[in-house]
């Protein structure tokens, strides 16, 4: 039987793996990636095109959006849609030199 403190350190390594960069590791329906060896299409497509990106932004994309706009200097506005967001964090990305 495993140690209940081991499972939850083990859960709480991975969700931080998640929060890492949430544009790796969800598609374009803000679905997890399977890891799988199968090829993500969705994974390029214009955020524009997102069949749920008119949705508000998720925890992760917020957190990390956060993170890099606080590393860039740069205002993120709270109501920004999934689209939005990813846009957002790509941008700074690049301006923080994290992409």
């Amino acid at each position: 039987m495993a140690d209940s403190s081991t499972a939850g350190a083990t859960a709480s390594a991975a969700d931080q793996d998640n929060l890492a960069d949430p544009t790796e590791h969800e598609d374009a329906h803000g679905d997890a990636d399977s890891g799988g060896d199968q090829v993500n299409t969705n994974a390029v497509k214009d955020p524009a095109d997102w069949v749920t990106g008119g949705e508000p932004m998720t925890g992760p994309q917020s957190s990390y959006l956060h993170t890099l706009a606080q590393e860039a200097g740069a205002e993120i506005p709270e109501s920004l849609t999934k689209a939005e967001a990813s846009e957002q964090i790509e941008k700074l990305q690049q301006e923080t030199g994290r992409g």
